[in-house]
C-alpha cells in the first residue's frame, strides 16, 4: 500500500480547507468584538450625552436657584427693618426653597461624579460647595436672625428714661451667636477652594460669594458679640465704670485723634449716668512714665506713658486704654474703671442724625454761646465744623475750649439717654459709627475683652482681630496744632509680584494742606501752633505709620518718587515704617511705603485712621498686578 505523502496534493487541500475554517473562525469572531466594542462605544457616548444633558440642566437649576435666593435678600433686609415680620416669613420660605433646590442639584450623583473627573472636576466641586453654603446661610444663619429680628422688643435696646432693657439682648443672644458661626465656617469652607483650576464662570461667582460672607461675617460677629457681653457691660451683674475718650481729629492721632475732652459713664443694671467730666489738662504729666510695651515705645517714644493726649500715638487702641485708664486712676480722677470707649466728633454726628438736634442747656455753653457766633443747638450738618474748626476761631482759652468740648459731649449723651430719636435710627449710628472704625471699645474684664478682640471694635493693630494680609496706614500729628482739620487724604495699597513668587506692596498716600495761603495770620494760635514746636505757622507736620503683615519684610520709602530715610522697627511680628512730611498751605506730597515677601493669601485689608473725612473718600480701591496671585 502505497503511502501519502504530506507534500501531495491530497494532503495540501485538506489543511486548506481546516485554515479557511479557522479563519473564517477568527473573522467572524473580529466581527462580534467590533459590534460590541460598537455597541459599547454607542453606549458611553450616550451616556456622555445624557449625562453633559443632565449636568447642563442640573448647572441651570443651580444658577437660576442661586439668583433667586440672592435676589430674595434685599427683599428680605427691607422687610426685616421695615417691621414686616409675616412678609419676612414668607420671603425667608422662598429664600429656604431656592437655596434647597440648588443644593440638591449639586448633591446628585452625577454631578459627584463629575467632581471627580480631572481637569474639569474642580469647577463641579467648587459649585457645589457654593450652593452647600448658600443652603446653610438660609436655614442656618438667615432663619434665626428672622425669627431674633422679629421677636425683638427694638425700643427696649435703646435708652429710654436713662435706662436700657437687658432682657432682650440676653434673649437674642444664641440665635445672633449661631448665625454668625454659620456665616464665618461657610465662608472658611469657601475660602479654602483653590481658585487656580477654575473657569471664570466659576471663579468670579466664587469671589463674588466669599467677599459677600466676609462682610456679612463682620457684621453678625459684631453684633452677636454685642449682644453676648453688653448685659454685663451694662451692669447686669453690677456698676460698671467706663472712662469716654472724646478723640479730636483737628490733631490727629492714630486711633482718630487727640483726646482733649473725658467723661465717665456709669451702668448699673441697664441704667446709664454721666458720673463724671473732665479735660486731658486735668491729668498732670507722669515722670517717670508710666510702664508701656517696649516695641510700641521704641515706635512711638515714652510720651505713651507721660501725657494722656498721647496714650493713642499707637493704632493699637488696646494699649491706649490700658494706659489710659492707669493715668486716671492714679491721679483720682474718679472710680475704678472697668473699660475704656473712644468716639470722635464723626461719631456724635451719627448719633445726632437720629436723635435730631440738641439744644446745648449747659450754662457753661450758654455764657460761651452768649460771648460768640457759636451755635445754640447741634446737628448732624454742623457738629463737625464746630467742634474742629469753629470753637478755635470763637474761643481763645484752650482750657475753655475743652471744656466746652466736653460740655456738648455730655448733652449730645444725654440726648441719646433719654430715648431722644427713634430707636432704629440710634442702633443704626452706632453700627455706622463702628463700621467707619470711629468707635472703639475696651474691657477690664478678660472674659469680654477675649470676645471684643475679635471684632473691629477692639481697634487691634495685633491679635485675634488682626491676621492675614492686614496692612495699616496711620497718622500722628507733629505741629502741636489743630492744622490737622486742612488736611485731605486718599490712601490706597497696591500689590505687585516678586521673582520668588511673593506679592509685594506699596502703602500710597496722597495729602494736601488745604489751609488758607495766609494761614499763620488768618487762622487763631492756638490752631496753627504758633512755631511752638518748631513748625512755621500754617505748615503741617505729620508722622506716617506704616505696618504690614506678620513676618513680612519692610523694604523702602519714597515721597514724591524721591526715596527717604525710613525709620524701621516691629511691633508684635509687623514690619511697621514711619516716615514724615511737612507740607506748607496748597502743597501735596504722596509718600510710598514698600513691603516685600508678603507670604499671606487671604484678601488684602487696608486699616487707616479715621479722620474727618469718610472712608469712602479717603481710602481708593486696591491696584492688582493681574500676574500676582490673588488669594483665592
Amino acid at each position: 500500500m502505497r503511502k501519502t505523502s504530506p507534500l501531495s496534493p491530497r494532503s495540501s487541500v485538506g489543511v486548506n480547507e481546516k485554515d479557511g475554517k479557522e479563519r473564517r473562525h477568527v473573522e467572524r469572531k473580529r466581527r462580534g468584538i467590533a459590534i460590541h466594542v460598537a455597541l459599547v462605544v454607542a453606549i458611553l457616548i450616550l451616556v456622555a450625552a445624557l449625562s453633559a444633558a443632565w449636568l447642563a440642566y442640573r448647572a441651570d437649576q443651580i444658577k437660576t436657584n442661586l439668583e433667586a435666593s440672592m435676589a430674595l435678600l434685599p427683599t428680605l433686609q427691607a422687610q426685616l427693618v421695615a417691621g414686616e415680620g409675616s412678609a419676612a416669613q414668607a420671603t425667608l420660605a422662598d429664600l429656604e426653597e431656592s437655596t434647597a433646590q440648588a443644593r440638591s442639584a449639586s448633591t446628585d450623583p452625577v454631578w459627584k461624579a463629575a467632581a471627580m473627573l480631572p481637569l474639569v472636576g474642580a469647577n463641579f466641586s467648587a459649585v457645589a460647595e457654593i450652593a452647600m453654603s448658600a443652603d446653610d446661610v438660609a436655614s442656618r444663619a438667615v432663619a434665626p436672625l428672622v425669627e431674633t429680628f422679629n421677636s425683638l422688643n427694638w425700643d427696649a435696646l435703646t435708652p429710654s428714661d436713662g435706662r436700657i432693657e437687658l432682657g432682650p439682648l440676653q434673649e437674642a443672644s444664641p440665635g445672633l451667636t449661631t448665625a454668625a458661626n454659620t456665616v464665618q465656617l461657610s465662608y472658611a469652607r469657601l475660602a479654602a477652594i483653590d481658585s487656580t483650576p477654575l473657569l471664570p464662570e466659576v471663579s468670579l461667582p466664587l469671589g463674588e460669594v466669599k467677599a459677600g460672607l466676609s462682610e456679612a461675617s463682620v457684621a453678625l460677629n459684631s453684633v452677636s458679640s454685642a449682644a453676648e457681653v453688653l448685659p454685663s457691660m451694662l451692669g447686669a451683674n453690677g456698676p460698671r465704670n467706663y472712662l469716654i475718650l472724646i478723640q479730636n481729629s483737628a490733631e490727629v492721632r492714630a486711633t482718630g485723634g487727640i483726646s482733649g475732652a473725658l467723661a465717665v459713664i456709669r451702668a448699673d443694671d441697664g441704667v446709664i449716668e454721666l458720673a463724671a467730666q473732665g479735660s486731658a489738662g486735668d491729668i498732670d504729666a507722669f515722670r517717670p512714665p508710666l510702664t508701656v510695651d517696649p516695641e510700641q515705645e521704641r515706635i512711638y517714644t515714652e510720651r505713651l506713658g507721660i501725657y494722656v493726649q498721647d496714650v493713642n500715638l499707637t493704632p493699637d487702641f488696646p494699649t491706649a486704654a490700658m494706659t489710659a485708664k492707669a493715668m486716671w486712676e492714679a491721679r483720682n480722677m474718679g472710680p475704678t474703671i472697668d473699660g475704656v470707649v473712644a468716639i470722635d466728633p464723626v461719631v456724635l454726628a451719627n448719633i445726632l442724625n437720629a436723635t435730631g438736634p440738641v439744644e446745648l442747656e449747659d450754662p457753661l455753653v450758654q455764657e460761651l454761646i452768649s460771648q460768640t457766633d457759636l451755635p445754640a443747638a447741634l446737628a448732624t450738618d454742623n457738629v463737625v465744623e464746630t467742634l474742629l474748626s469753629n470753637v478755635y476761631s470763637e474761643i481763645e482759652e484752650p482750657s475753655l475750649q475743652d471744656d466746652y468740648f466736653a460740655a456738648v459731649a455730655g448733652e449730645v449723651f444725654s440726648a441719646l439717654a433719654s430715648g431722644q430719636g427713634e430707636s432704629d435710627q440710634l442702633i443704626q449710628s452706632i453700627v455706622a459709627s463702628s463700621e467707619q472704625n470711629r468707635l472703639y471699645v475696651w474691657s477690664n474684664h478678660s472674659d469680654e475683652q477675649d470676645v471684643i478682640g475679635l471684632t473691629a471694635l477692639a481697634g487691634a493693630a495685633t491679635g485675634a482681630s488682626v491676621g492675614g494680609a492686614s496692612f495699616g496706614l496711620y497718622f500722628n500729628d507733629g505741629t502741636g496744632a489743630k492744622m490737622d482739620y486742612y488736611v485731605r487724604r486718599t490712601a490706597q495699597l497696591i500689590q505687585t509680584c516678586q521673582v520668588d513668587g511673593y506679592s509685594q506692596f506699596t502703602l500710597k498716600e496722597t495729602l494736601t494742606n488745604t489751609a488758607p495761603d495766609d494761614a499763620a495770620v488768618s487762622l487763631p494760635r492756638y490752631v496753627t501752633g504758633g512755631g511752638v514746636f518748631g513748625v512755621e505757622p500754617g505748615r503741617i507736620k505729620t508722622n506716617h505709620i506704616a505696618y504690614g503683615p506678620a513676618q513680612s519684610l519692610l523694604l523702602s520709602a519714597r515721597i514724591n518718587g524721591e526715596e527717604v530715610p525710613l525709620g524701621s522697627f516691629v511691633h508684635a511680628s509687623r514690619p511697621v515704617g514711619v516716615v514724615t512730611t511737612e507740607l506748607g498751605p496748597g502743597e501735596s506730597a504722596t509718600v510710598e511705603i514698600d513691603f516685600s515677601k508678603v507670604v499671606q493669601e487671604s484678601e488684602p485689608h487696608l486699616a487707616v485712621t479715621p479722620t474727618i473725612q469718610s472712608a469712602e473718600e479717603m481710602v481708593l480701591p486696591m491696584q492688582r498686578d493681574v500676574s500676582c496671585r490673588s488669594g483665592g
